[in-house]
């Protein structure tokens, strides 16, 4: 086949499918972007991608055929299920905001460790302390209660929970009112 032949042959190849494009074009819009559930983009997307198909297919251009448009149809049906196909077989991506809100500490790993941190601190500090520690914060009894529980006065509970509070703090740097 010589050049200018070749050159004939491609302009007719643009001039079938531009053709094809203005005959078939709005309505193979029109039925994919129904299969896309209203997506623009992604009819538009398909519609050029069944356009590519005939230009790759010139057989199918050359049918004796009536109508282009069943096999347009069907191209960009088959093309359109592909597609969901394919983006139902990715696994779904997690967005920014899905990543710091695993974070937060409704998070089970994030308060298990947490739980870890603290109990490890706790166990570190003086008899005393974690006495009062534990009557007051895990036990959730007063001042008065507490005191009552370990047979020492109010104004020493008081005294041994600020001293391990402060202990605690050192110990668990980034948490409580130092984290921020």
């Amino acid at each position: 086949m010589t050049s200018s032949a070749s050159s004939i042959e491609q302009h007719t190849d643009e001039r079938a499918i531009a053709d094809l494009q203005r005959r078939h074009g709005r309505a193979l819009f029109g039925f994919l972007l129904g299969l896309t559930y209203g997506d623009r983009q992604r009819a538009e997307d398909l519609l050029q991608e069944t356009l590519v198909r005939a230009w790759q297919h010139p057989e199918a251009l050359a049918s004796d055929h009536d109508s282009m448009r069943p096999w347009l149809f069907t191209v960009g049906r088959r093309l359109a299920i592909d597609a969901r196909r394919a983006r139902g077989a990715r696994p779904y991506e997690v967005g920014d905001d899905a990543l710091e809100q695993s974070a937060l500490p409704d998070d089970h790993a994030e308060l298990s460790v947490t739980a870890l941190d603290v109990r490890r601190a706790v166990g570190a500090l003086r008899c005393e302390h974690r006495e009062v520690l534990t009557q007051v914060y895990f036990r959730g009894r007063s001042v008065a209660e507490a005191s009552e529980a370990l047979g020492i006065p109010a104004g020493t509970v008081k005294s041994r929970t600020y001293y391990a509070l402060r202990a605690l703090r050192k110990v668990l740097p980034g948490y409580g009112r130092d984290a921020a």
